[in-house]
């Protein structure tokens, strides 16, 4: 079976702890703090791998973990930093919150690298805490704690055009004829068990991706058939081809199947329904109806609706250029960006909500904020790029920690401090 989805539970690595020693030195009491600092715990990355083109990897081990930070050693030796553990997906695989479904990352477009989960931060050794009053410091600072959570990987198959329609329609025949892929073809249902990509070469760079989506019937945004499993694959096309078999071979009416197919597309998500499409009327050359021509009849019916009708034949080859460079106009209309899913889920949110304490308090000028849910905020948040700078703002918010500063009585242009870092005060 095509390895289009899975869940795997994923942890960054923690911080080493800091160490506690004392060197020997003559008229230096105890000998003076040097134990160094942690190391750094390892991220967990995800990467674009182009060579891949399924999530078969990761069907069996669904466990994956970065390196832990060592600890700091003697004569302020460092630990040694964790190592990174980076997973290799195909382009157009979409990183989810197992329990919210919320998007975490999607691996398209530009994205061809994207930290996940960050290590956490080593603990100071005991030579960072010495003072003039405390000089023989017999304190270091634990390691960060790892972050951890469980996600699902859903691969969404990255193509301008999707075939739709039920099966046996001749979606595979069409898609072999006009593009490099080679598809399974027989005379029975649901042939194809994957979905196919190929791409349509057209003149002056105008050609485009095509994917065979498996075929859909009734119910299969409820999870019949095979529908529901592959439906997800067509939530990145800008435009569908509506394949039908106008000869109505097996006895189906061809605009009767349309609109079951569109009520599955709205039923599984309301936006994609709404996306362009073009009715590909297949098998022509079996047409032997003394009654009205059924191509007719569905110009008639969905021509006025705005969705043009193509009689082709897949076999022949008959109709298929002008389909073809029809679909091609259209999508330049559209443009060729990328379908990307945005990030809904950040999870160092979790530092916000994570019920950990903390003190506010004023020493001399200075207001001074500790605990380890602070500890454990900077432990994580590279404050020097846009984005943790973002999340710090957001962070001093939603936890209340301004609401508390300000009833502590601070002022603009006073400085606070959080451990190493110092920062003032404006609204």
């Amino acid at each position: 079976m095509f390895a289009d989805r899975a869940k795997i539970m994923i942890r960054s690595g923690k911080g080493g702890n800091g160490h506690v020693s004392f060197r020997r030195e003559l008229y230096v009491a105890n000998g003076g703090p040097d134990g160094g600092d942690g190391g750094k715990g390892g991220d967990l990355i995800f990467e674009v791998d182009e060579g891949l083109n399924t999530l078969y990897d990761y069907r069996h081990k669904r466990k994956f973990a970065a390196g832990d930070g060592e600890e700091g050693g003697k004569r302020r030796c460092h630990g040694k930093d964790g190592k990174d553990v980076v997973l290799k997906v195909p382009e157009g695989t979409v990183i989810k919150e197992a329990n919210t479904g919320k998007v975490v990352a999607d691996m398209s477009g530009e994205n061809r690298r994207q930290i996940i989960l960050k290590g956490g931060k080593g603990g100071l050794g005991n030579q960072h805490f010495a003072t003039a009053t405390m000089q023989v410091p017999k304190y270091a600072q634990p390691g960060q704690p790892a972050m951890e959570m469980e996600v699902t990987l859903e691969l969404k198959v990255i193509a301008d055009v999707g075939l739709i329609g039920f099966p046996n329609v001749g979606k595979s025949t069409l898609l072999s004829r006009v593009t490099n892929a080679d598809p399974k073809i027989a005379n029975y249902h649901f042939t194809t068990l994957n979905p196919n990509l190929g791409v349509v070469d057209l003149p002056n760079g105008k050609g485009f991706v095509m994917a065979d989506i498996p075929g859909l019937i009734e119910g299969a945004s409820e999870g019949v058939g095979l529908g529901h499993e592959f439906l997800r694959h067509i939530e990145r096309t800008k435009m569908m081809i509506h394949v039908v078999d106008a000869a109505g071979i097996e006895g189906r009416d061809p605009i009767e199947d349309i609109y079951k197919i569109n009520a599955e597309l709205e039923a599984y998500n309301p936006e994609i329904a709404k996306r362009p499409q073009v009715i590909a009327a297949n098998k022509t050359d079996l047409i032997y109806s003394e009654d009205e021509d059924p191509v007719e009849l569905l110009k008639a019916e969905f021509e006025p609706k705005g969705i043009k009708v193509f009689p082709i034949s897949g076999v022949s080859g008959k109709g298929i250029q002008e389909l073809l460079y029809y679909v091609s106009e259209e999508l330049q209309k559209i443009g060729t960006e990328t379908v990307i899913f945005e990030q809904e889920f950040f999870p160092e949110d979790e530092l916000i909500y994570e019920e950990l304490p903390y003190t506010v308090e004023k020493v001399d000028d200075m207001y001074v904020v500790e605990g380890p849910k602070i500890e454990k905020m900077l432990g994580y948040t590279n404050l020097d790029s846009e984005k943790g700078f973002a999340f710090f703002q957001r962070f001093l918010k939603d936890t209340g920690i301004l609401e508390k500063l300000e009833a502590a009585g601070i002022e603009e242009g006073d400085t606070v401090k959080m451990y190493g870092l110092q920062f003032d005060y404006y609204k």
